[in-house]
């Protein structure tokens, strides 16, 4: 036991951030496994008389995070000013000084937490991320923790509640895109420039994040295909729907014959899947492993609460090793093995969903099948839809058989030439095995 009051620095103090000064100022009400005292000592933020919905002493505030870093009383560094460039800085300083980090920014990890990780086992300290992946849901420690005794062989997840939430309201409440992002905007679940979310860009840091703790294999970013929710349409979530599909944002990976397949993107997810009921900005990931088998984790992902709980947890866990003397006993990130070869992405394997705005005439169902048949794609089932009565087009919808990535891009620049369809093909991913 070496320590009995251990000191927390917090460097960012926005909607995060007091929450989780909020959270450190009453400990006491959530310290039922605390050994030891935690103590909020300084606060650095570049605006400390901003209006707050909590409370803060305004003594605890500085402006010049220096002043953390270099006191030696504090024993936690909490870096939430987001970003790779400050707070890269924060998160060296900190380490450097031996100093252990909570932090929630999964773009800095996504793109340094290898490196991030060596340094803090080079200076013997913990750096702690629960925050930066699903919000509030402890998925990080239930795959550290909890299953570390399986071998985790595939995970998929709506890991974005921005994302969510739009699609939720297309789906639930018939709204268009824009409105639902509005709405989104509106309730504090998406950015004023909510852009990076519905790219895909942050469910894809989060997949990189959740590799690394599943899997110990390391993917750059951008060899990741990913594509976010910005070119749906109400149309294909009124098809997915008469097919007995919701449209989802899903992060996913596996591993298949030795290598690893990886992807972002819209999937269609068939109704009696447990994901498929995932609403607003919930967040949700299933793991396969053996011998447990599947697994799934769900809760919020986003907002003051949900993320200022997983950060102050960490804090907490922190603190507890650092009184125990055990800082250093999990690994940051899966103990990596030997690389596995990513599969390229023309050669993944799945089921896909096309449509098409077509004309209203015969020979055109006959057209696109045999686009598809001239490469071997098979079809499962082909839908002629009426949303309303005398249209001056037709909509039709595919579901095909597996076939590589590869096969259907190229089908689908073979029907984006036809003479019948009067809008280019919409091409989404059907879930498959799992």
């Amino acid at each position: 036991m070496t320590k009995s009051i251990v000191n927390v620095g917090l460097v960012g103090c926005g909607v995060v951030g007091t929450g989780v000064a909020n959270n450190l100022l009453h400990i006491d009400k959530a310290g039922r496994h605390l050994p030891c005292e935690v103590r909020l000592k300084k606060i650095a933020d570049l605006y400390p008389d901003k209006e707050r919905p909590y409370k803060i002493p305004r003594e605890l505030f500085t402006t010049n995070a220096d002043e953390i870093l270099e006191d030696p009383e504090i024993d936690i560094v909490v870096e939430l000013v987001g970003g790779c460039g400050f707070a890269k800085e924060v998160i060296e300083g900190a380490i450097q000084k031996r100093k252990s980090v909570a932090t929630a920014n999964k773009a800095l990890l996504a793109s340094c937490g290898r490196e991030l990780a060596a340094m803090a086992k080079e200076y013997g300290v913990d750096l702690y991320y629960e925050a930066a992946v699903c919000g509030g849901i402890p998925v990080i420690k239930s795959i550290r923790e909890g299953l570390t005794a399986d071998t985790i062989e595939s995970f998929r997840g709506i890991v974005n509640g921005t994302c969510n939430y739009v699609l939720t309201g297309m789906g639930k409440y018939n709204m268009l895109f824009e409105d639902a992002v509005k709405a989104a905007q509106m309730n504090g679940y998406a950015e004023a420039d909510p852009t990076f979310d519905l790219m895909g860009k942050d469910s894809l840091h989060k997949l990189v994040l959740l590799m690394a703790n599943c899997f110990g294999q390391w993917i750059d970013p951008e060899d990741i295909y990913t594509e976010g929710i910005m070119d749906l349409d109400q149309t294909d979530i009124r098809c997915a729907d008469e097919l007995g599909y919701v449209i989802k944002l899903i992060a996913q990976a596996k591993r298949r014959e030795g290598k690893l397949e990886c992807m972002v993107a819209p999937t269609l997810i068939s109704k009696k899947n447990l994901l498929a009921g995932v609403s607003d900005a919930y967040n949700a990931v299933e793991i396969n492993g053996t011998p447990i088998g599947r697994t799934v984790y769900y809760g919020e992902g986003a907002g003051m609460n949900a993320t200022s709980s997983a950060v102050t947890a960490d804090i907490i866990d922190i603190a507890k090793n650092i009184y125990y003397g055990c800082v250093g006993r999990l690994p940051i990130f899966a103990l990596e093995k030997e690389q596995c070869e990513k599969v390229p992405t023309g050669d993944m394997v799945m089921r896909y969903y096309l449509r098409w705005k077509t004309d209203d005439k015969p020979g055109v169902i006959s057209a696109l099948s045999q686009e598809l048949t001239d490469r071997e794609i098979g079809i499962s089932s082909v839908i002629l839809h009426e949303f309303a009565k005398a249209q001056p087009y037709s909509i039709v919808t595919f579901m095909t058989r597996e076939t590589t990535e590869k096969n259907m891009r190229d089908a689908v620049q073979a029907l984006n030439k036809l003479d019948c369809i009067q809008s280019r093909t919409v091409l989404l991913r059907v879930e498959s095995g799992f």
